[in-house]
C-alpha cells in the first residue's frame, strides 16, 4: 500500500504581511479604533524595551538578522558547546554558621545541585570556617564559587588549602566589588591567583550590581563587557596570553521573568564576548555564563508567586544556553532561606531538566524571527553603550566619574514611572494583592554593603506603602459607591478595589443599587472617609453626581470616581487605567494618617 504524500501546509494560500495588516485593522475597528490613515495598525500592539528596543506583534522573513553561526563554534550565539547534557545547577549559601551551612551543602549534593556559590567573609561564612563548611564536599567534583568581595585574597588562600585541584571559581571581581561598595579594588591581585588549578577559574564579572540597580538588559551587558575588558588588559600586563585571560573569566547575569528577553540577552552576551576574543586574539574561546535569577523582580509580599518568577525566569535562562544557574528561593526578600524553599529553588531546576528535558536541544529559540531580531538589536545597543564607556576611559573612569549611576538612574526613573501606573505588573503587590496574607518568618539575612550603586527591587514603592497601612492603628479603608446592577458594576469595582488593595487599603462596598440616601448609609457604615464611585458610564450620567453629595454630606472628605476624567460635580479625582497609583495611593494614606 503506497501512503499518500503528506503537503502539510501547501495545500493554504500564501498569506502576506499585507493580508496579516488588513486582519489586524478589521480587529480594530471592531473594538471602537479608527485605522483611518494608519499605515502600520499592528504598531497599536508593539511595546518598547527599557533600550529603545520596538518588540513588535510579528515577526517573519522580511525581519533579517545576522547568522547565528552554529553551536560550538564561534560567534557562539548558538552556546559555546556542539553538544549539551544539561546546565549546572547552583545554589547559593550564605549563612554565617558553618554547621548549618555544611547541613545544607551536603543536603543539595545529594539532592541534585552541583555546584555551590558561597558568600564568605563580612557579609557571609567566616573565611577560618570555610574548611567546616566544606567538610564531605568533594572538591574535585562540585565546583565552588567564593563571593568575598574585599577579602578574595584570603578566602582564595583558604580554599586552595582545602583541596590540591579543586575546581569552580576563585571569584575575583573587585571592580564589581566597588560598584557595589565604592571601594576600590586591586586588579594586580587578580593576575597572582590566576591558573592555580586546571579547573579553577579566577573572576566573576558579575553583572548583577547594574541590574539591581534598576538598569536594562543593554546596560547590563555593556557594564559587564567593560568590565571583562579591564580585567583582559590588567592579565596580559601581568605576563599572561590573551587565550589563559580568557580562560579565567566566567559571567554572572540576571534572568528574569521577561523570558524571551532573557533568552536574548545569554545568546547576545556570547556574540558580544566573541567579538572581543576575534579582535583580541583569542576568537575561540566562549564566554563562560552564570545565571542568577533577578533579585530585582522578587516581591517579599506574596512571596510565593516568586517560584513562578523563577521557574520562568530559569526556563528562560536555560533555553538562553547559560552554563550554570542559580534559583534564588522564594523567600530571598524575607531573610535567610529555610529548607523548603531551597528545596524548592533546588527542584524548580530538576524539574526542567529532568521533566521537561529542556536541555536537551541545543538553542531551541534558533531560527525564531523574533528571538534571531531581539539577540541581534539587543547585542548592538550594549555594543554601543560598552563603546561609550570605553570613549570615557574605560570601566573604572566610567564609574568613578557618576557616569554609571547617571545612566541607570535615568532607566530606574522609566522603568519606576511605568511601575506606578501598573503598566509593569507585579502580581500578588500592584495587581491582585491578598491583604489576609500571613508572610513567613525567616532569620535576618547579612546586612548588604552600601556606598556604590544603589539595589533596587521593583515592588518595593509598593510594599513600602501597604507596610505603612499595615503599620496604622486601624487599616485605612476606601468604600466602593457601587451604582447599578453587579454586571454593570463588577468591572469598575475590581479595577479600584485592586489599586486602593495595592496599598494596603481595604475597600468594603456598597452592593447593587442607585439610591444615594442608602449608599451614603452604607459609606457611613463602613467607617471609610474616602468614597470611589464605581459603575458604568451610563449609569454615572444619571446617578454620579446625586451619589457623590450624599457621601460628602455624610462625611466624606474626598469622592473618586473610578473611569475616564471629567467634569463631576461633588467628585474630587479619578482613578483609570494607566493613572498614576502610586500617588493616588500616597495621597489616600496621607489622608488616612498612614503616611
Amino acid at each position: 500500500m503506497t501512503l499518500p504524500e503528506l503537503s502539510l501546509a501547501t495545500d493554504f494560500p500564501a498569506v502576506s504581511r499585507e493580508d496579516w495588516r488588513a486582519l489586524v485593522a478589521g480587529v480594530l475597528r471592531k473594538s471602537g479604533v479608527d485605522t483611518e490613515g494608519l499605515e502600520r495598525p499592528e504598531d497599536r500592539f508593539a511595546r518598547t524595551t527599557y533600550d529603545g528596543i520596538t518588540v513588535a506583534p510579528l515577526y517573519t522573513t522580511d525581519d533579517p538578522a545576522p547568522s547565528a553561526g552554529v553551536p560550538g563554534l564561534a560567534p557562539f550565539v548558538r552556546g559555546g558547546q556542539v553538544r549539551r547534557d544539561g546546565w549546572d545547577v547552583r545554589q547559593r549559601h550564605g549563612s554565617s554558621d558553618a554547621k548549618a551551612t555544611n547541613d545544607a551543602v551536603l543536603a543539595d549534593l545529594e539532592n541534585g545541585v552541583t555546584s555551590l556559590w558561597l558568600t564568605v567573609g563580612e557579609q557571609g561564612l567566616p573565611i577560618h570556617k570555610l574548611d567546616e563548611a566544606l567538610n564531605g564536599v568533594y572538591l574535585d567534583l562540585a565546583g565552588v564559587v567564593l563571593d568575598a568581595g574585599a577579602d578574595a585574597a584570603r578566602a582564595a588562600d583558604a580554599f586552595l588549602a582545602l583541596a590540591e585541584d579543586p575546581s569552580g571559581n576563585l571569584g575575583f571581581d573587585p571592580l564589581g566589588h566597588e560598584a557595589k561598595t565604592g571601594e576600590a579594588g586591586d586588579l594586580a591581585e587578580v593576575a597572582a591567583y590566576a591558573n592555580r588549578a586546571p579547573n579553577l577559574r579566577t573572576i566573576v564579572v558579575d553583572a548583577l550590581p547594574y541590574h539591581d540597580a534598576g538598569g536594562s538588559d543593554a546596560e547590563e551587558l555593556g557594564c559587564s563587557l567593560a568590565a571583562a575588558v579591564a580585567y583582559l588588559r590588567a592579565l596580559a600586563d601581568a605576563g599572561l596570553s590573551i587565550e589563559d585571560a580568557f580562560r579565567q573569566i566566567e559571567f554572572r547575569y540576571a534572568a528574569t521573568a521577561d523570558q524571551f528577553l532573557t533568552i536574548a540577552k545569554f545568546r547576545a552576551a556570547r556574540r558580544l564576548w566573541a567579538r572581543v576574543g576575534e579582535v583580541s586574539g583569542a576568537p575561540d574561546e566562549p564566554q563562560r555564563q552564570h545565571a542568577v535569577t533577578s533579585s530585582a523582580m522578587m516581591t517579599a509580599r506574596d512571596p510565593w508567586v516568586n517560584m513562578l518568577r523563577t521557574t520562568l525566569a530559569t526556563f528562560a535562562a536555560g533555553v538562553g544556553g547559560a552554563d550554570s544557574v542559580t534559583v534564588q528561593p522564594f523567600d530571598a526578600c524575607l531573610g535567610l532561606p529555610d529548607d523548603f524553599s531551597r528545596r524548592i529553588a533546588r527542584n524548580t531546576q530538576s524539574l526542567l531538566l529532568e521533566e521537561s528535558h529542556v536541555a536537551r536541544v541545543l538553542d531551541p529559540a534558533g531560527g525564531s524571527y523574533y528571538v534571531e531580531k531581539l539577540t541581534d538589536e539587543l547585542a548592538n545597543a550594549a555594543w554601543t553603550w560598552f563603546t561609550e564607556i570605553e570613549r570615557a576611559g574605560g570601566f573604572v573612569a566610567a564609574l568613578r566619574s557618576g557616569m554609571f549611576a547617571e545612566r541607570l538612574d535615568a532607566t530606574w526613573a522609566k522603568r519606576l514611572k511605568r511601575i506606578a501606573h501598573r503598566k509593569d505588573a507585579i502580581t500578588g503587590v500592584s495587581e491582585f494583592p491578598n491583604l489576609g496574607e500571613k508572610l513567613p518568618v525567616r532569620p535576618p539575612a547579612p546586612a548588604v554593603p552600601g556606598g556604590g550603586l544603589p539595589r533596587r527591587r521593583y515592588a518595593e514603592p509598593f510594599e513600602q506603602l501597604r507596610d505603612a497601612a499595615d503599620a496604622a492603628p486601624v487599616r485605612p479603608r476606601v468604600f466602593l459607591a457601587t451604582i447599578g446592577t453587579v454586571a454593570a458594576y463588577t468591572a469598575r469595582a475590581t479595577f479600584a478595589g485592586n489599586l486602593f488593595q495595592a496599598g494596603g487599603i481595604e475597600t468594603p462596598a456598597a452592593g447593587p443599587g442607585t439610591d444615594p440616601a442608602a449608599i451614603a448609609k452604607s459609606f457611613v457604615d463602613s467607617g471609610a472617609t474616602v468614597a470611589c464611585l464605581c459603575g458604568h458610564d451610563k449609569d454615572y450620567a444619571e446617578h454620579a453626581e446625586p451619589v457623590a453629595r450624599a457621601l460628602k454630606e455624610a462625611g466624606a472628605h474626598t469622592v473618586l470616581l473610578a473611569g475616564k476624567p471629567g467634569e463631576r460635580e461633588g467628585v474630587d479625582g479619578y482613578v483609570y487605567a494607566g493613572c498614576d497609583a502610586l500617588e493616588v495611593l500616597r495621597i489616600t494614606l496621607s489622608q488616612a494618617g498612614a503616611l
